[in-house]
């Protein structure tokens, strides 16, 4: 079993085992039992009463979250033409198309997300084995292969994130930073709650949203109920 540190072991000492709470109640203790002396991230985890085997019961999407990750989104746009000053206009940090190919080909990866526009696709396309298992490949089903760069680049600096359910069912999701305090990660959670339960399946039976739970970069696990998951998106 993994060694924990006594930091973390006083932490958990504030989470009582076994007991359920509502969301901003497992924020603010997400919030206390954070002990670290840098600004730690808060993740959200939802098991889906899905088998991701099955293609029909894939989850995955996109979501803006409200108050952002906390975080500078650094984006990069392959584009030509007209497309490029647009991108440009929009704030993305990197714009080109085949010498930001070249780059990436020589091993750089200076930035967070990827943009492209359909004409760009086949250029790309060069690269996707480099930017594929690094979830970095551009895709038209997450709203990042486009002509509309300006609402991508945008939707990306606002806080746009992307999740997929893994092989366990599980969804993870960045919700903010303990800096954000209890009403704006709560907000976060009620976007991406909402996002997931309109992508529910239709093959899905039973039990949708089997389990959530919240934690720092550091801290203990909290066990959320899921019976207030329809109270926290009215």
């Amino acid at each position: 079993m993994p060694k924990h540190g006594k930091k973390f072991i006083e932490a958990r000492k504030k989470v009582q085992s076994g007991k359920k709470h509502d969301f901003a109640e497992a924020v603010q203790l997400a919030i206390d039992s954070a002990y670290v002396k840098f600004d730690e991230s808060v993740d959200l985890a939802v098991r889906l009463g899905v088998d991701p085997r099955h293609a029909e019961q894939m989850v995955r999407g996109t979501v803006v979250l409200p108050n952002g990750i906390g975080k500078e989104v650094k984006v990069l746009v392959f584009a030509k033409g007209e497309k490029e000053k647009e991108a440009q206009d929009a704030g993305a940090d990197f714009v080109g198309n085949e010498d930001l190919v070249d780059r990436i080909k020589n091993g750089w990866f200076g930035f967070d997300k990827a943009v492209a526009t359909p004409d760009m696709m086949g250029t790309v396309g060069k690269i996707g084995k480099l930017l594929g298992p690094r979830g970095l490949m551009p895709n038209a089903k997450i709203g990042t292969v486009t002509f509309d760069v300006a609402r991508a680049v945008n939707e990306l600096k606002a806080g746009k994130i992307d999740f997929r359910v893994e092989k366990a069912g599980i969804v993870h999701a960045p919700m903010g930073k303990v800096s954000f305090g209890v009403e704006k990660i709560v907000q976060n959670i009620s976007a991406f709650i909402e996002t997931i339960i309109r992508l529910k399946p239709a093959a899905s039976k039973g039990a949708y949203l089997k389990a959530i739970a919240i934690s720092t970069t550091m801290g203990p696990g909290i066990t959320i109920d899921t019976s207030f998951a329809k109270d926290i998106i009215k």
